[in-house]
């Protein structure tokens, strides 16, 4: 069975006071509308967001250097996939070619994605990954929505997990992607 994969765009990096210096990293779906927040330290953020913005240090970064590295055997990242998902944390794979080799590194989201900004190179995530921990933006949820939708119960009436699916969705439309995470992984809990 071929290896589900959901190709993905970097839509920005979000901060929060209460986050304890820690940024998410919103990923966006090519060809969907769901959102996948990956909380990442300051300096990750801070190396995604100087290639982002194409600003060069003096001095290369720590990615800048791993770059080189692979690029002085010959070798280019082909892709990132974020392909696991457990008690919270994100696993990652950098995928590159030397020559006819195909090889595949354990690294952590944020710096795959670091490294791979910097070839230009793709990032996908598991489709089962994006499935348990993806966040649906209006856009889709518009596109999506049923006549059952539109009754909409009152609040009193709402059932614990119909009320986090109301904060998650006001948290997504505020872009508070930090607390839409912590809300969605309490949702996957009480339906887990």
């Amino acid at each position: 069975m071929p290896l589900q994969k959901v190709e993905m765009d970097i839509l920005g990096l979000s901060t929060s006071p209460s986050s304890g210096g820690a940024y998410a990293l919103i990923l966006t779906e090519k060809q969907g509308g769901r959102r996948l927040p990956i909380i990442i330290g300051t300096f990750e953020a801070q190396a995604i967001a100087l290639e982002l913005e194409s600003i060069k240090p003096p001095r290369p970064m720590t990615h800048d250097l791993v770059k080189n590295i692979i690029m002085s055997f010959d070798s280019n990242i082909e892709f990132v996939l974020i392909n696991e998902l457990s008690e919270g944390t994100f696993f990652a794979k950098l995928v590159f070619n030397r020559g006819d080799e195909r090889i595949e590194i354990d690294a952590r989201p944020s710096d795959a994605i670091a490294v791979a900004i910097r070839f230009g190179s793709s990032i996908y995530v598991h489709k089962s990954v994006l499935d348990e921990a993806g966040i649906e933006s209006d856009e889709q949820k518009d596109v999506g929505s049923t006549a059952e939708s539109a009754n909409v119960k009152e609040k009193s009436e709402l059932s614990g997990i119909e009320k986090l699916e109301q904060e998650l969705q006001t948290a997504i439309d505020t872009e508070n992607y930090e607390k839409a995470a912590k809300i969605r992984d309490k949702i996957n809990r009480l339906k887990g």
